[in-house]
């Protein structure tokens, strides 16, 4: 049995807050099983490894004997999260949210012990609230304590449109907490307001106020942004074997460490280790070589990993690919196009038009994965694999403007 002092520093691993640090450790010194929440609008149909940062920390809290209600915000989906937005987003048909479910309830135990997780809906109490009751609800908030949400002050400000039922998603989210007697709450740092909301609703309705943990937001393969389908830099948990590994080993190596912290299942033992090889001079690349490994393991299985490896280290080799291929240094300036600028620039297209239409017929591959966006952003100072058609090959660096 792990000293509450050990559980309290793995569950607070990674964690950007705890809210409140003190009233976690009265619950695990109580030692008795918790109810801890997360919940997920099916807004897309796949969850991806920005969802799984949430996913290991409830993983962590079951593995410690506690209970984990994975909720599915059927109902607050169909709403539409304001976190983050700057205008109203557009609401999900029921057939949407439905079909997204459907996904959500079966990649999550990809992450989560199935015998420890409950799948709940929001719509399960909300449907049956009937208009009296809401407003009961409604009354609990007031419109300066909403308008303090960094989102909603700048749309207000700005003269942008705030619709009221987006006043009504945290009251929802945070009354999903009430409805099940929520001991923790974890969510990504966009959620603080929400979970907040949370805590003082449970507090109204007499109940003891949930813990709330916020996790940092995973940063996407593009190193700059959220990882978010939208944006197209994620890594889904659907994806092949092949394409997993090769997006794990195309994130650059300061933000490799960030995914050890947030997405690795390794112990704080073990990363401490794994630095500590670092330091002593371990190759970057065979280190990044361990993490996607590691990942590609636990959403497909080791034998498919072990292939994954294998091919990647493969393509890399003057087996798959011509030797001495060329190095070409590209200021960060001729990419602002996007792809079609690069390849241009790289002197493997003789237009942007002809790099559109080889992109759209499969022609084009960046580190083994073909391109399928235009819109692919490299970082600074990152070696890359570029490949047109089968015997075009261009080793690539993206450089600031000298």
């Amino acid at each position: 049995m792990v000293a509450v002092s050990g559980q309290i520093e793995e569950l607070s691993r990674g964690a950007e807050e705890v809210l409140l640090p003190t009233e976690l450790e009265e619950r695990l010194r109580a030692k008795r099983s918790l109810t801890v929440k997360a919940g997920f609008d099916p807004t897309a149909p796949d969850l991806h490894l920005g969802h799984t940062v949430v996913l290991n920390k409830l993983r962590q809290f079951q593995l410690y004997g506690h209970e984990v209600i994975f909720l599915i915000g059927d109902f607050t989906g169909a709403i539409g999260d304001p976190t983050g937005k700057s205008a109203t987003r557009p609401t999900l048909s029921s057939q949407e949210v439905k079909q997204n479910s459907e996904t959500y309830a079966s990649q999550v135990f990809k992450v989560l012990d199935r015998e420890k997780t409950t799948i709940r809906f929001n719509s399960e109490w909300m449907a049956r609230m009937d208009a009296q009751r809401l407003i009961r609800l409604a009354a609990k908030q007031t419109v300066a304590r909403m308008l303090e949400r960094d989102d909603f002050q700048k749309r207000y400000r700005g003269g942008r449109a705030i619709g009221i039922h987006e006043f009504l998603y945290p009251l929802i989210q945070g009354y999903d907490s009430v409805e099940l007697k929520a001991d923790v709450e974890i969510g990504g740092t966009d959620q603080k307001f929400n979970l907040l909301v949370g805590r003082q609703l449970q507090e109204s309705f007499g109940q003891r106020p949930q813990v709330v943990m916020t996790m940092p937001l995973l940063v996407g393969t593009d190193g700059i942004n959220k990882m978010s389908k939208s944006l197209g830099n994620y890594i889904g948990l659907s994806e092949t074997p092949e394409s997993m590994f090769g997006k794990v080993m195309s994130i650059s190596d300061d933000v490799m460490w960030n995914y050890y912290d947030l997405v690795s299942s390794r112990s704080n033992e073990e990363l401490r280790k794994i630095r500590k090889s670092a330091e002593g001079g371990k190759n970057p690349r065979d280190i990044k070589l361990d993490l996607a490994h590691e990942l590609t393991t636990r959403f497909h299985c080791s034998k498919a990993a072990d292939q994954a490896q294998r091919d990647f280290i493969s393509l890399f080799s003057s087996k798959c690919v011509p030797e001495n291929i060329p190095l070409l240094e590209i200021e960060h300036s001729a990419t602002e196009g996007g792809m079609p600028s690069l390849l241009l620039a790289a002197g493997l297209t003789s237009s942007t038009s002809e790099a559109r239409r080889l992109i759209a017929q499969g022609a084009v591959r960046l580190d083994r994965e073909r391109v399928t966006s235009l819109d692919v952003q490299l970082l600074l100072d990152n070696e890359h694999l570029l490949q047109v058609g089968k015997r075009r090959f261009l080793r690539l660096k993206i450089v600031a403007p000298r």
